[in-house]
């Protein structure tokens, strides 16, 4: 009887330790980072226009005051 359990668990594990060691072992390759390229916004223009008008305009109306008296 001993020796079949001897037998048996030595089989045992014989086909668990081969199974434990079966793939080999893991690489992980890392990928590059994407690169990423920032668009020039469409409307830089804008507020220097506006900065442009609202001088133009404070220029052109001036100051009003009448110093008639």
């Amino acid at each position: 009887m001993k020796k079949i359990v001897a037998s048996l668990l030595s089989a045992t594990f014989a086909f668990s330790s081969t199974a434990a060691m079966a793939g080999g072992p893991v690489v992980i390759e890392e990928e590059g980072q994407p690169e990423v390229i920032a668009e020039s916004p469409r409307s830089g223009w804008i507020v220097p226009v506006v900065v442009g008008l609202v001088v133009l305009c404070a220029v052109a109306c001036g100051n009003d005051d009448n110093t008639e008296e």
